[in-house]
């Protein structure tokens, strides 16, 4: 593992997703689960995250669309608040969601909705 990449995936990781979120990711890592943790905090946040060629809001954006279409929703909920830490708007995040039901399905934009609306809900937005 590369330390310096690794500290500014967490760096970056923390910012997006929430330090509490991320601190209880790590916390509940286990010797078969903290690889896993390692690798995402690494290469998915240090390495693709901390490139320089996309910025955050539009990474986010990606993100919701590809995970809506994969219909993953504990990831769903996740990158939502990850979205409006970045800057993203709930009519920004109900563009995304309506392009994933032309491209991807219906059904996972439905579900992307309804999980969407949770959340601001929860957020109080």
């Amino acid at each position: 593992m590369d330390r310096s990449i690794f500290e500014k995936g967490l760096s970056i990781r923390r910012e997006v997703l929430g330090a509490d979120y991320v601190d209880k990711a790590l916390a509940s890592a286990d010797d078969f689960s903290r690889p896993l943790q390692e690798l995402v905090t690494q290469y998915c946040w240090g390495e693709v995250w901390g490139r320089p060629g996309l910025d955050r809001k539009t990474r986010s954006m990606l993100n919701l669309a590809m995970i809506s279409a994969l219909n993953r929703p504990h990831e769903v909920k996740a990158h939502i608040k990850g979205a409006l830490n970045n800057g993203l708007t709930k009519d920004d995040i109900k563009e995304v969601f309506l392009q994933v039901a032309i491209y991807c399905g219906v059904p996972a934009a439905v579900d992307s909705f309804r999980i969407a609306q949770e959340t601001f809900k929860e957020l109080g937005i």
